[in-house]
């Protein structure tokens, strides 16, 4: 699956593609001690890259834009489905 996600980020509009091999491989990464890298791992290799420059400058300057980023993708690619365990 594969799914074109356009977020407006410091006043910029930059666009990610999240395919789910990109998705699966952040939650593998993804260690108790050990959660920035893979963020920004996954932000990088989901953005297009037309808008690749525009997110490291971003990154570079806003210390956890990695992780707000890499959540709100997160949210959108794989949205919460209910449910319920019958007893």
């Amino acid at each position: 699956m594969n799914k074109k996600i356009t977020l407006t980020i410091a006043g910029k509009e930059l666009s990610f593609d999240v395919t789910t091999e990109n998705y699966n491989g952040y939650l593998n990464d993804i260690m108790p001690n050990n959660k920035v890298a893979p963020s920004h791992n996954f932000v990088m290799r989901s953005v297009v890259e037309s808008d690749k420059d525009e997110l490291r400058k971003v990154l570079e300057s806003s210390p956890g834009a990695a992780m707000q980023i890499s959540g709100l993708l997160q949210q959108e690619f794989a949205p919460a489905i209910e449910i319920s365990v019958k007893k």
